[in-house]
């Protein structure tokens, strides 16, 4: 017997087109149907692999925490290597910016999350901070991150910025002033929350 044309399905091929249809349509896309049409099969046959759309969405965050690298909370320096986690962090959902919406506010039961969060837990409390205190903080690093990825500042304002003179004078002179900084304001903006976040732990 010949083997089969098409790829046979898995868990993990279904949770990576999931993720594409995801990062293409935005999370009001993802039905099985739609997912299924993306592989070529039926919906029924998603069900032998994925018993439905939460354990769906668990192999998607699993996914995508599968990018955030997390070797730089191994960095003797805590401070540093916690300002490249977060980096990496935020660069993984600006890949994935749809994902947010779809998995910011589930319950996390994906295995590499919770690495993540275990692996971030234990950096922070061998900096010096306390458990509660190092929950805290890793519950503002996520705010940052996930708030900067979802929220883009700059796109707000896509009018000329003279034309915000005369009633918002303030506004206008903010925006001419960081427009003469060059583009970036969406990353300047996240480099100073993240400075304030790490001076402000009291390690």
């Amino acid at each position: 017997m010949g083997r089969p044309s098409r790829a046979l399905l898995s868990r993990e091929i279904i949770a990576r087109a999931a993720l594409a249809v995801v990062d293409e349509d935005g999370p009001g896309g993802l039905t099985m149907r739609a997912l299924a049409d993306r592989l070529g099969v039926k919906a029924a046959s998603l069900y032998n692999h994925v018993d439905g759309k939460d354990e769906l969405l668990d192999a998607v965050a699993e996914l995508v925490n599968a990018e955030i690298d997390l070797t730089p909370l191994d960095d003797p320096d805590w401070r540093t290597g916690l300002a490249a986690y977060a980096r990496g962090y935020r660069a993984v959902f600006l890949r994935h910016p749809n994902t947010i919406a779809l998995l910011a506010r589930r319950r996390v039961e994906a295995g590499r999350q919770l690495l993540t969060y275990d692996t971030l837990l234990a950096a922070l409390t061998r900096a010096g901070l306390a458990p509660a205190d190092a929950a805290e903080a890793a519950a503002a690093l996520d705010y940052l991150v996930l708030g900067s990825a979802l929220e883009t500042f700059t796109a707000g304002f896509t009018r000329d910025t003279a034309t915000y003179r005369p009633d918002y004078p303030s506004l206008a002179g903010a925006l001419e002033a960081s427009a003469d900084r060059g583009p970036g304001l969406d990353d300047r903006g996240f480099e100073l929350a993240l400075r304030l976040l790490l001076s402000g732990l009291g390690c």
